[in-house]
């Protein structure tokens, strides 16, 4: 049967045109290029086939493209999604979009990273306060409750990684007044540039005994500094999320340790939420999940090598 548009355009509003009835869930995530996010959408398939719904997977290439992610979330309002899930680059920026989908009665739920707005559905992520704050007990255990650190941040305006960077900040300044941060900078979600931000740390802090860095791009960068200095295994590195350089670093000895999240099921829970939504239940306000500390002693360890596998392509 041939579909009109005046056809296509009626059907919208209940399962879309050529959906077969399916509820269609757009998922926008803060970048479509990190390892985490690949992650996520491997969850977020999951849970599209559990629960029998379409995901739409669309976000920008970086992090700092909130601009780009505004534009996504009020294309999908426009489209007449059934719901949105959404990891927001910018917890001010991305309100307005955001509460345009709930007038126009999409429900939302927000994953990994919040926004300053409560109307959502459920918000899923990693309890990254808690995270931060094991982080700082971590590395003043590995330094003995003295020395010189310096804090390699993600980029302003994210609420995930700002949580974090102020647990780490909260608990070492309360709870080891023994160690210094002595220098703190962003390295923009970028690799190059948190590898820049790494060596200019070094350059200007010699004596520098550790870092914490609270992400995957930035704790890459971390890496890339320390081994070009030869300074592996000599400054204690907390590291944050997992790539294959992460994996290496930590069996080579550079990583001393590193704190991971499970953005598998972030992904799944967002789309679980929203599922159970358009059924007229009503999930769990938040979930926070715990981050996971690991060890080179754990690598072997089914469940981390679980944990640590690369997401699939299909």
């Amino acid at each position: 049967m041939k579909v009109t548009r005046r056809h296509c355009l009626g059907s919208l509003a209940l399962a879309g045109c050529g959906r077969r009835g399916k509820k269609l869930i757009g998922v926008v995530p803060k970048a479509t290029s990190h390892l985490f996010f690949m992650s996520v959408h491997e969850g977020v398939r999951k849970a599209a086939r559990e629960f029998d719904v379409e995901v739409n997977w669309n976000g920008p290439q970086e992090e700092t493209d909130y601009e780009r992610q505004m534009q996504i979330v009020d294309a999908l309002v426009a489209r007449r999604v059934d719901a949105i899930a959404i990891s927001a680059t910018e917890r001010t920026a991305l309100v307005g979009p955001v509460k345009r989908a709930i007038a126009a009665g999409i429900p939302v739920s927000v994953f990994d990273s919040g926004l300053d707005m409560e109307d959502y559905v459920t918000f899923v992520a990693t309890d990254n306060y808690g995270a931060g704050v094991t982080a700082a007990r971590r590395l003043a255990g590995l330094l003995h409750g003295k020395g010189k650190v310096a804090h390699l941040m993600h980029k302003p305006g994210g609420q995930s990684t700002g949580d974090r960077e102020r647990g780490f900040e909260d608990t070492m300044r309360k709870e080891s007044p023994g160690i210094e941060i002595v220098a703190r900078q962003y390295g923009m979600a970028d690799r190059a540039r948190s590898r820049a931000a790494a060596e200019n740390i070094l350059t200007a802090h010699p004596d520098l005994d550790g870092f914490f860095a609270s992400a995957e791009a930035n704790s890459i960068g971390a890496v890339q500094a320390l081994q070009s200095r030869g300074l592996a295994g000599k400054i204690k590195l907390v590291a944050f999320d997992f790539s294959e350089m992460h994996i290496a670093a930590l069996k080579d000895g550079t990583i001393s340790l590193m704190l991971v999240q499970d953005p598998v099921r972030i992904g799944y829970e967002a789309v679980k939420s929203l599922a159970l939504k358009l059924r007229g239940q009503t999930p769990p306000k938040r979930i926070d999940l715990p981050a996971r500390v690991i060890v080179k002693e754990d690598l072997e360890k089914p469940e981390v090598r679980e944990l640590l596998k690369r997401p699939s392509s299909d």
